[in-house]
């Protein structure tokens, strides 16, 4: 076998996922390792070379099963205190402190390994303090455990925390006090690293002094630092699927390691010094950038290159990539289910499975065809069909120098240029398009997008930004703005790249896929590598399939996740904000307010709920449609999400209550146009198939900002069932419903306004009598929602209380006749 590390990588792989589908105990999983490697052992010395190599695979299995349980969290360290409490902090900050907009952010070590991420509110006119790395300092805050939102699917935040050790959130508003206490800590590298990063830092931003978006990109694609880095500067890289050249990767130490040994070789040194000293800057890089996963792979490969090359012996590309995955996996198993690793990891097998099969069947033999073309002497040395297209060429060249004033020589110049430029253009498609395959299950189940230009893109966009991070590196250190300024024009073409291939770029967001289709996808991969690196005659139709699944991937032609003649009502976990889909009996979906994040005239938040927490949750119940958004009223926290719900669900029609016309509003309605999207403003007294509106009234007037009482406000009835959908309203609409003997006894409520004592009445309570309360309300918010008097009156009426704060994503279900009630807690 060429590639002797693939089976024991897959073995170990294999043992790490058993370990998370089944979890075992740390006795049986050091039992089972320790037995089969004596099993293993004995094979070898009894001269069963098949069963010992078979033992052998199944002892790494069991190795990977013990790794994991080896690695397995422990409990979290506890603080002593609710979130409302302000409690004092000691530590050692041992990050980077970053200042933004608005706050500093820190990472403070309270303990060993247990951190706190705190921010430190700024105002317009505030000075951030002075902090740096290894410096011990006391605060007051208000310290939170961090919490995943309840939905399935939802990114797993508590988790991404505790791998880097940090366990709190802690938020201390402006003028907080920061007390130095005395000593120092951390540990001399790292703070020598630091102050490396943080120079780097200030150069970036002395040399594009005043330009937000070159410094914020620059910083985030030499550095790492991604604070300042503006969702809306991606979003084109983001949609041509060329985002991965402009994050930190692996794609960056390559460039950098084969600069600098250009320069060591030009400089006369050895290959071998030459090696060592690049691979010293590639780990030193690694620091540098924050230790981000992709580098440090990188750095790691390039490392057993090296090793290979002291050794003599030839790399091969999958046997270099499975010795980085058992090393990256024995240290930290966890990493097999980091989205980034996955996709690094895939990117690189599918160019050494595959795209380096397909160019050396179709392009391999004419790589050297441009060299010497005017040495026909290198003919005999080569293939047949090559000799005789430098042949034509030379005759090509002879003609055109007949014919024109132009020496030959220039023209076998010229040909020999534009060949190698049509070769490598060809050879770039080829690895671009295999890579968008190859990578489409996970980027459909990660990031729901496939992208169709991202072949052309990267043709121009992955050597524009290449050449970026040396270039901007030589900025860095000479202080050249001459040398910035050309990195920035770079940056600006790929963007305007970028951009212009937008306007090709389907806008279809993938939703989860059926786990048969992702394992067809799987198969049919790696039997396309097979067949390719065999010269199988099976290469074709397994090329075909392949081919044939990525086009269903992208269709999705699988009905929603929806049950037929069923009312549904799902309360989405989107924190402080409402944002519920109804799935009504004739299979027509809508969506009523998209959550948001308050942020009170601060910088906008960089979380967009839409895109971040909802659109995830519909994606998986196979939603790539909905036929209605409905918008009660104007407040961030029902409309934040709304653009990217336009964007990424087209729905038919945006009904809205009474809405004033402020900026914001104004904006989302015109892009709401612009798609197509119909704008229906309704009213109480209409009516919708089974809803029925009761709010706002017909004589009601908005004001010029968005108020509670503007909610629209629905009914929907099917069957002996019942649900009233109340947005925002206080009490003022509530006793106008009441007074015009608009309400009677409803099955299930959504509680307005999460639960406020301003709404939910007594007398509103005794008209309505539900048997059910939904509540969307954030957990431990700072508005103390929902209120205990809501509560109590609640209880009076002996109704049942649901709260997404508690329970998570929150389903009820009706067939007319019978209520089933799911919670993500369940």
């Amino acid at each position: 076998m060429r590639e002797p590390l693939l089976l024991p990588l897959a073995a170990l792989a294999t043992g790490i996922a058993l370990a998370q589908i089944s979890p075992f105990s740390l006795r049986d999983s050091l039992i089972g390792a320790i037995a089969l490697l004596f099993l293993a052992i004995l094979a070898t010395v009894k001269a069963r070379p098949a069963l010992a190599r078979t033992v052998t695979l199944l002892t790494l299995a069991a190795a990977g099963i013990l790794l994991d349980t080896l690695h397995r969290p422990g409990s979290a360290p506890e603080i002593d205190a609710s979130s409302q409490e302000i409690v004092t902090l000691s530590g050692c900050i041992v990050g980077p402190p970053v200042s933004l907009v608005d706050r500093e952010q820190f990472l403070l070590e309270l303990d060993p390994g247990a951190i706190a991420r705190v921010s430190l509110t700024l105002r317009p006119d505030d000075t951030a303090p002075a902090l740096h790395y290894g410096q011990r300092i006391e605060i007051d805050a208000r310290v939170r455990k961090p919490r995943n939102f309840g939905n399935p699917g939802a990114f797993d935040y508590v988790r991404y925390l505790q791998r880097r050790h940090v366990y709190w959130t802690a938020s201390a508003p402006s003028g907080t006090p920061i007390t130095t206490l005395p000593g120092r800590c951390g540990n001399r590298l790292s703070a020598f690293i630091f102050d490396l990063r943080q120079s780097a830092l200030a150069r970036i931003e002395q040399l594009y002094n005043g330009d937000a978006y070159a410094t914020g990109m620059m910083e985030a694609i030499l550095i790492g630092e991604s604070s300042r880095l503006e969702k809306v500067w991606t979003e084109h890289f983001r949609r041509t699927g060329t985002y991965h050249a402009l994050v930190i990767s692996g794609l960056h130490v390559t460039v950098l390691a084969g600069v600098l040994l250009f320069l060591l070789r030009l400089m006369m040194l050895n290959e071998l010094a030459a090696l060592v000293i690049a691979a010293i800057a590639a780990w030193v890089y690694a620091a540098v950038s924050g230790w981000s996963a992709p580098v440090v792979r990188a750095a790691g490969g390039f490392t057993l290159y090296l090793m290979a090359r002291f050794f003599f012996r030839r790399g091969r590309i999958l046997n270099l990539l499975a010795a980085i995955g058992i090393v990256y996996l024995a240290t930290d198993p966890g990493q097999l289910f980091d989205a980034s690793f996955q996709l690094s990891f895939f990117a690189v097998a599918a160019i050494g499975a595959l795209a380096v099969p397909i160019l050396d069947h179709t392009s391999g033999d004419y790589r050297d065809v441009a060299l010497d073309l005017d040495d026909a002497g290198r003919d005999v040395r080569m293939p047949p069909k090559a000799a005789a297209v430098r042949v034509e060429l030379r005759l090509l060249a002879e003609t055109a120098a007949l014919w024109t004033p132009i020496r030959k020589r220039i023209w076998l110049a010229a040909v020999s240029g534009v060949l190698r430029l049509l070769l490598w253009l060809y050879e770039m498609a080829v690895v671009s398009a295999v890579i968008q395959v190859a990578l489409a299950l996970p980027m459909a189940l990660y990031f729901h997008r496939l992208s169709v230009t991202g072949i052309s893109a990267n043709l121009i966009i992955v050597p524009a930004l290449s050449a970026v991070v040396p270039l901007g590196f030589a900025a860095i250190f000479t202080g050249s703005t001459a040398l910035a300024a050309v990195a920035h024009w770079l940056l600006r073409l790929s963007e305007a790249v970028a951009r212009w291939h937008v306007n090709f770029e389907p806008t279809i967001r993938i939703p989860d896929p059926p786990v048969w289709l992702g394992i067809a996808l799987v198969a049919a991969l790696v039997a396309t590598a097979i067949a390719l690196r065999s010269g199988s005659r099976w290469r074709w139709p397994a090329i075909a399939a392949t081919l044939a699944v990525f086009a269903v991937l992208f269709a999705h032609p699988f009905a929603p996740d929806l049950q037929p003649r069923t009312l549904e009502l799902t309360a989405i976990d989107v924190g402080q904000g409402d944002s519920l889909l109804l799935a009504l009996p004739d299979g027509r979906t809508m969506l009523v307010d998209t959550g948001g994040i308050l942020s009170f005239g601060r910088t906008r938040p960089r979380m967009d709920i839409g895109e971040d927490v909802v659109s995830p949750y519909l994606w998986t119940r196979g939603l790539r449609r909905v036929d209605v958004i409905a918008i009660t009223h104007a407040h961030e926290d029902h409309i934040g999400g709304l653009a990217a719900l336009l964007e990424n669900f087209r729905p038919a029609e945006l009904w809205t209550g009474a809405t004033p016309q402020t900026d914001r509003w104004r904006v989302l309605e015109q892009r709401a146009r612009e798609l197509g999207i119909r704008v229906r403003r309704r009213h109480a007294g209409e009516h919708e198939g089974p809803i029925e509106i009761l709010s706002p009234a017909v004589d009601y007037e908005s004001g010029d900002a968005a108020r509670n009482d503007d909610s629209l406000a629905m009914r929907i009835t099917f069957g002996l069932h019942t649900l009233l959908l109340t947005g925002d309203m206080e009490k003022d609409t509530e006793y106008r419903l009441v007074q015009d003997n608009a309400l009677h006894r409803t099955t299930v409520l959504k509680v307005a306004h999460h639960g406020s004592r301003t709404s939910s009445t007594e007398e509103f309570l005794s008209a309505v009598q539900p048997s059910f309360a939904l509540i969307s309300a954030g957990f431990e918010n700072s508005f103390r929602h929902p209120h205990p008097d809501v509560l109590g009156r609640l209880e009076q009426h002996h109704t049942s209380v649901l709260r997404t704060d508690r329970q998570g994503l929150i389903t009820i279900r009706s067939d007319g006749r019978h209520l089933t009630v799911i919670t993500n807690s369940n």
